[in-house]
């Protein structure tokens, strides 16, 4: 990593270095907190978790060949060289915020309440034709997460694209602190960890924390159509990009990028014509749902501030490709998965279900509960529960205490739906098991606690062992 020596990285942390004083000069290879993960000339970061203290670990890192590591107290091995920290945590915040601010690179920060991984790797999809660029791997979003991803930035790459993920007020802005975006894009703001954030007002007040770092010339793009989101129409002195449906908003607002000739295409994904000022030009985005142009439309204005062509930009939509437990399309036995099963919460579960309703042959949903939903939440749930309406899904298996709320209204507003509770997850499963058969489209979603990545596998074990 160009310019982290451990010298540089004593002063940014502020901590004291142990050890052969020859050492000082060598730069780090990388930076880890997974010792498991750990290659020559890196440096080892141990976090004190619930469960595991990463100090732990330290005789280990050095035998793979660490070049040092951080530490809060002096190890207990004669391991050198080590920098002595307060809070190796905090020392990688400071740690990752200098490295990126000695780079040279564009950096494209994400969030929203839905769809910012989506939204994520449509953009890296579009960027990728034009520029090498580095993507949050996975859901590495969050304090722990992003500052690894920074430390991945090699001198070979032109553009970072970076997920930010909150619960709490003042958490985007460390996260921002440290990824300094030269373009901040926000997809959406939805009902989310309402237990720190209260109401869609609040998390408008967290989510727009990243403004405050964003680079001089930096700029926001943002989702038009989203009732709080349109009305910043001046970020830092610079006009907001818009995306949307249709040209005009309701409220008369221009977007300069937009969609019109939306077209479903079933669970294969969706058509549409993408409008770039006087430009315009169809594609098919090959993950189904509406909801995936607005991805396509960030992807385009990020595109576009980055000098793509409408080629290049319409190359990188139509490659994107989901991710295990977001949207992710199985085919397993005759049986087709929608593993949608990673997060979930009002707006992300109303939508997979739009998805679910465009499949062929049998419908099934399996539902479970959505977390950090607040002293609403009960209500939230019924409300997913009423979206069953008029959708013509066959069978709904829903597990969780919440999932109840959601279960009793949809089988009042869909009678038509065959619709069963469990008291487990293992009980659904086997109910389910025996239910589903070849030419049957499944989705599974719930909110990650609920542990349903497990329905997925059973489901396409069973199927394939048939």
């Amino acid at each position: 990593m160009k310019n982290m020596t451990l010298e540089t990285i004593t002063k940014v942390c502020g901590g004291v270095y142990v050890g052969d004083p020859t050492f000082k000069t060598r730069e780090i290879g990388g930076a880890v907190i997974d010792s498991r993960l750990v290659e020559k000339d890196d440096l080892f970061i141990p976090i004190r978790g619930a469960r595991v203290d990463g100090h732990t670990f330290i005789p280990a890192v050095f035998e793979k060949g660490a070049l040092a590591t951080l530490c809060e107290s002096r190890p207990e091995c004669f391991c050198t060289p080590y920098i002595l920290v307060d809070s190796c945590e905090a020392a990688m915040k400071k740690l990752a915020e200098y490295y990126r601010a000695s780079l040279g690179i564009k950096v494209v920060g994400i969030t929203g309440s839905v769809g910012k991984t989506s939204t994520k790797e449509m953009i890296a999809a579009v960027l990728s034709q034009k520029y090498k660029v580095l993507k949050t791997e996975g859901n590495r979003n969050n304090e722990l997460g992003l500052p690894l991803t920074v430390f991945k930035i090699r001198q070979e790459h032109e553009v970072a694209v970076l997920e930010m993920g909150i619960s709490e007020f003042g958490e985007m802005d460390r996260l921002a602190q440290m990824a300094r975006p030269d373009i901040c894009v926000i997809t959406n703001i939805g009902l989310c960890h309402l237990e720190n954030l209260q109401d869609r007002d609040g998390v408008l007040r967290a989510k727009t924390e990243s403004f405050a770092h964003l680079s001089e010339d930096g700029i926001a793009v943002l989702n038009g159509d989203d009732d709080k989101l349109c009305h910043y129409t001046q970020v830092n002195g610079r006009p907001a990009v818009f995306y949307g449906i249709e040209r005009v908003s309701k409220e008369g607002a221009k977007r300069e990028v937009y969609a019109t000739d939306i077209e479903p295409l079933g669970i294969l994904g969706v058509r549409a014509n993408i409008h770039i000022g006087e430009e315009n030009f169809f594609v098919d985005i090959p993950i189904a749902g509406e909801h995936n142009v607005y991805n396509a439309l960030a992807a385009v204005c990020v595109g576009r501030q980055l000098g793509l062509s409408t080629e290049e930009m319409k190359r990188g939509i139509a490659s994107v490709q989901t991710i295990g437990g977001r949207s992710n399309l199985m085919q397993s036995g005759g049986l087709t998965v929608i593993d949608d099963c990673y997060n979930a919460n009002p707006v992300s579960m109303k939508a997979a279900i739009d998805v679910l309703s465009q499949a062929s042959g049998r419908k099934i949903a399996v539902l479970g509960d959505m977390g950090e939903l607040g002293k609403e939440e009960r209500t939230l749930h019924a409300v997913v529960g009423e979206h069953f309406a008029g959708k013509e899904i066959d069978a709904l298996f829903c597990t969780g205490s919440l999932a109840r709320e959601l279960a009793v209204t949809a089988e009042r507003h869909s009678p038509k739906t065959k619709v069963s509770w469990f008291a487990t997850r293992e009980e659904l499963l086997r109910a389910l098991c025996d239910f589903v058969k070849t030419g049957d489209t499944v989705l599974v979603k719930a909110s990650h606690f609920m542990g349903f990545s497990e329905i997925v596998k059973s489901l396409c074990k069973d199927r394939r062992d048939a």
